[in-house]
């Protein structure tokens, strides 16, 4: 027990709200009105008897004191994976909900510009922390979460009921929006989405939406749209790394599920240096803006060499590219296989952006009215489809079917 007059020690403040609270200020999180949310909201609710952060699984029964302590860490905890399915041991483990890395929370919500007598939707409930801070600030009866998955959307309320508190927390698909109770002053999406669903427009029709976004090669961008006369546009910022929304979500698994016919494959050389494309997140995102259907994945060598290969893989999985980075050289091995070619794919988008000066990503902007989504550089006028090689970049609405899932991904892909 702490004598009169005495601060408690770093380590008795370890693994409780207070020691979250100190770790958030001491690296710069942006806290703001949502201290003491964070303070009084305790995470330990939200998450269940045993967890993962990273490839540490973590057992309360089994190790209390660790468990807390990942608990209040600033860190993003998998709590579902495999969508709850059972899961074989050499079955490919996918993350399917997790309690998000809090400084990630806070930076979207600080996005969101909250107002506090503002009305929230949220699509994707996941834990229900989230909810729970939303609710905490504005009250209960402001907040709307909308969860795809019935048992996490269950095990929510539980966890908000828990902690006091009873935000409207329902079963449904994330990308319709929650009509019943709009509009709403703002939207917020705890999942990636590759387009913003126009019933989220709809349902503020004066208000704002903050919602991971990208396609499969880089979905690493909050998208920040302001509504107004049935048109939101934004721009994109950050670099969070949420799961995907479940009912769009690609194929994920090991390396080994995404490469065949590597005897067949192609081979040539390249100019472009991959491993100046793995480390630019401007090239990565306006690559991917050409790529929405194919994600990338570095692979470092472990002997110390300086060697990597760069992988590109189809979401079908019909069609892969390897680039091989060796030092010292101007000059790199590709091999190609499939109905694409994905690196000349690659390549071309990259071009594509050297020829438009090689704009940061913050030139990028994202317009989304009833006829679909569009993007564009500098301003709504210079549509970027016109700019950059595309599989993807103007959307029809008839194409929009993005459903709710939860919060971040928490661990790299795996690959063997």
């Amino acid at each position: 027990m702490d004598r009169p007059g005495e601060q408690p020690s770093e380590e008795e403040v370890m693994g409780t709200p207070v020691g979250l609270l100190d770790s958030l200020r001491a690296h710069g999180a942006a806290l703001g009105p949502w201290e003491d949310s964070v303070l009084a909201v305790r995470r330990e609710l939200f998450l269940p008897e045993t967890i993962e952060v990273g490839d540490e699984v973590i057992s309360r029964t089994a190790s209390p004191q660790r468990w807390l302590e990942a608990a209040y860490s600033d860190v993003s905890i998998t709590t579902q994976v495999n969508d709850g399915r059972p899961s074989g041991p050499d079955e490919y483990r996918l993350p399917t909900s997790s309690s998000s890395q809090p400084s990630v929370m806070l930076e979207a919500l600080d996005l969101l510009d909250v107002q506090p007598t503002g009305r929230v939707l949220e699509l994707g409930a996941g834990t229900g922390l989230n909810a729970a801070w939303l609710a905490y600030r504005l009250g209960s009866d402001r907040v709307v979460s909308v969860e795809v998955d019935p048992a996490l959307a269950e095990h929510a309320s539980k966890n908000n009921a828990a902690a006091g508190l009873s935000p409207r927390i329902v079963a449904g698909d994330g990308s319709l929006g929650w009509p019943e109770d709009a509009p709403y002053q703002r939207v917020i999406a705890t999942y990636a989405v590759d387009e913003i669903p126009f019933a989220w427009v709809e349902q503020a029709p004066e208000g704002r939406i903050v919602s991971p976004w990208g396609g499969s090669f880089f979905p690493y961008s909050f998208a920040v749209l302001d509504v107004h006369e049935g048109r939101a546009e934004g721009r994109f910022t950050g670099y969070p790394a949420f799961m995907r929304s479940r009912t769009r979500r690609p194929k994920r698994g090991y390396l080994d599920d995404f490469l065949h016919h590597r005897q067949d494959a192609g081979h040539s050389t390249t100019g472009l240096s991959p491993l100046m494309i793995a480390q630019d997140a401007d090239a990565l995102f306006y690559i991917g803006l050409a790529l929405p259907d194919a994600w990338h994945l570095p692979v470092t060598a472990d002997d110390d060499s300086g060697e990597m290969t760069l992988w590109i893989l189809a979401d079908d999985q019909l069609s892969w590219a390897s680039a091989d980075y060796t030092p010292d050289t101007d000059e790199y091995s590709v091999a190609q296989y499939g109905p694409r070619q994905l690196w000349d794919e690659a390549e071309a988008a990259h071009d594509a952006w050297e020829a438009l000066g090689r704009p940061t990503r913050a030139r990028a902007g994202l317009s989304v009215t009833e006829h679909g989504q569009s993007l564009w550089i500098d301003a709504p006028e210079r549509d970027l489809s016109t700019h950059l090689p595309s599989r993807g970049l103007r959307r029809r609405r008839s194409a929009l079917h993005p459903g709710a899932l939860v919060c971040w991904e928490g661990k790299a892909t795996r690959y063997r």
